[in-house]
């Protein structure tokens, strides 16, 4: 990690996430996270947020309700076919829960395949496939109730009066801290709520008038601190790129990281590892850090392989994975010498094993290994208790022993 960072608005993301959660997860948490399954959803509203950012809605059916129930600062993969391929984007949900739908915004990426085509294409009464809300952005203190936002922490552990949450997002990184936001805020009228946000200029800002309206909502309980890379503001601290020195200073003067219950940092990965370094620096314990990454900072290397063709010949010398889900046992082999991810094997001959991101960093692919030896490569997603009860990360996970079998039901 490097303290010259680039422009947190300037990060390669559509709005879309690779979704990660800090530490703080409980011995039950890791047992009682739902797996991923995708509907068909229809959209019921679009609205245009910024000229290359929208917003969607999705209706959600009343038998489907409970599918959908989700706690706020989680997300949902949509899935659709474009230019003959399949293609997954995960967004974070938008809004506080309300149940019937589910809204996430989507900013327009250059180039970005999905993105691009949602800006330009997509309308009320159009469907596309959602999966089930996934991810442990939320509050650490509720990690096992996952379908029951109103039990989000708003009384401090701490100090006296409500809980003090302070939160660190850039560009469409607001998305899943305005529902936290906005749920915590009118949880308990005591509970106070430090928004800083980066973005390149105002024209930029997500959700600008909702976040004006919170804060005329809660005055004195939601602080509000808008960071222009490319605008002069009035104070120099709020002008440019967010670096260490600037953050140190914010720390100094304007958020005091003592007394706080609970951090939320979402962007790219680069405003983020300067964050949590900068809080471990200052004592600040890492089960009260949240986060949720854009981007892995490794752009150059392929997303967990997925979709890569391996031929496999019988002659050869390979490793053989046995998986489990839904109840139902598939096996495969793989190449010794293609260095294939489990996910992309499993793939080959069942389509529904879940996954999202395949950049090793929202967990949706998380299975548990119940014999033989991997290599997992990268790891964004899942807790360290997590790992020590033995999940991995299918699509970052490659054989190293003849034989592997992986339990996505677990």
């Amino acid at each position: 990690m490097t303290n010259e960072m680039t422009d947190p608005a300037e990060a390669p993301t559509d709005g879309s996430i690779d979704t990660q959660s800090g530490s703080g997860n409980d011995d039950g948490a890791a047992g009682k996270r739902r797996r991923a399954v995708f509907h068909t959803l229809t959209v019921a509203e679009v609205r245009r947020l910024t000229a290359d950012a929208i917003e969607v809605t999705f209706a959600v059916p009343e038998d489907l309700v409970d599918q959908y129930d989700y706690v706020p600062g989680q997300y949902v993969a949509l899935r659709t076919s474009l230019e003959g391929q399949e293609v997954r984007r995960s967004y974070s949900i938008c809004a506080e829960p309300k149940p019937g739908e589910i809204r996430v915004a989507i900013k327009q990426d250059i180039g970005g395949l999905f993105s691009t085509w949602a800006n330009e294409n997509l309308a009320a009464g159009a469907e596309l496939d959602v999966m089930s809300p996934q991810g442990a952005f939320i509050s650490q203190h509720n990690m096992t109730e996952i379908n029951h936002p109103e039990q989000i922490p708003t009384v401090s552990s701490e100090h006296a009066g409500g809980a003090v949450f302070v939160a660190f997002a850039a560009g469409s990184g607001i998305t899943p801290v305005i529902s936290i936001a906005r749920t915590v805020l009118g949880s308990n009228d005591t509970t106070r709520f430090d928004l800083v946000y980066a973005n390149r200029a105002a024209m930029d800002v997500m959700f600008l008038e909702e976040l004006a309206d919170l804060k005329d909502k809660y005055p004195s309980r939601f602080a509000l601190h808008h960071v222009l890379s490319r605008e002069q503001r009035t104070s120099p601290l709020m002008s440019g790129r967010i670096d260490a020195e600037k953050l140190s200073t914010m720390f100094d003067t304007v958020i005091r990281t003592e007394g706080v219950d609970e951090w939320f940092l979402c962007g790219p990965f680069e405003l983020v590892q300067l964050c949590r370094d900068t809080l471990e620096a200052r004592g600040v314990p890492k089960e009260k850090v949240r986060f949720e990454l854009f981007t892995t900072g490794r752009p150059e290397k392929p997303e967990g392989q997925h979709g890569r063709p391996v031929k496999v010949d019988a002659s050869e010398d390979n490793y053989s994975i046995t998986f489990n889900l839904d109840g139902l046992s598939g096996q495969v082999d793989t190449p010794t010498h293609s260095a294939e991810s489990i996910l992309n094997a499993a793939l080959r001959v069942r389509p529904d094993v879940p996954f999202a991101c395949a950049g090793g960093v929202c967990g949706t692919c998380r299975a548990k290994l119940t014999s033989g030896t991997v290599d997992m490569e990268e790891n964004y997603a899942l807790e360290p208790d997590e790992i020590e009860k033995g999940y991995i990360l299918t699509c970052q996970s490659r054989p190293t022993s003849k034989e592997v079998s992986v339990d996505y039901d677990a």
